[in-house]
């Protein structure tokens, strides 16, 4: 082991002692006809009964825990909003967030808007990602999927690359 090897593992067993989310998984669920999904259980302690919703990137959702969301907040306030890309960035987040209870049966409301951005009808799948959550309709999902996943020795490359 190398000592920048080393210095990763002290910052990962840091992270995870303050508590950081671990968003992980991937499950295929619904929306009923409330508009409600039920939100894996294992993702439940992590978001806690108030998260944020909001668009994500691809044409998904990002469910976010408050604290992680503060984290975005704090980190979109520094942009400069002299610069469009900018504006445009903080705006998307911003803009269609909405405030989200988890009820005692683990369901929360997709508002129509969100739906209607998202393409979600009725299939979801909702995935763990280290500090979020994303729900994709099931057809976008497969869509995206088929066109981003990458061959066995280009990710080999690509995690040489990010130096993972």
């Amino acid at each position: 082991m190398h000592i920048g090897e080393k210095w990763s593992r002290v910052v990962l067993i840091m992270v995870l002692s303050r508590g950081v989310a671990m968003l992980m998984g991937k499950y295929q669920n619904s929306i009923d006809d409330k508009a409600r999904m039920i939100v894996p259980a294992r993702f439940r302690e992590q978001l806690s009964l108030k998260c944020v919703l909001t668009r994500g990137i691809d044409n998904c959702l990002y469910i976010y825990p408050m604290n992680e969301w503060s984290v975005l907040m704090e980190k979109l306030s520094k942009l400069p909003m002299s610069d469009p890309d900018a504006r445009a960035f903080v705006r998307h987040f911003y803009a269609n967030a909405v405030d989200v209870d988890i009820d005692r049966q683990g369901r929360l409301t997709i508002p129509s808007e969100l739906r209607d951005w998202a393409g979600i009808t009725k299939d979801l799948v909702t995935i763990g990602l280290i500090s979020r959550v994303e729900v994709w309709s099931k057809e976008h999902f497969e869509d995206e999927q088929g066109r981003t996943e990458l061959e066995q020795s280009d990710f080999a490359k690509k995690m040489m690359e990010y130096g993972i």
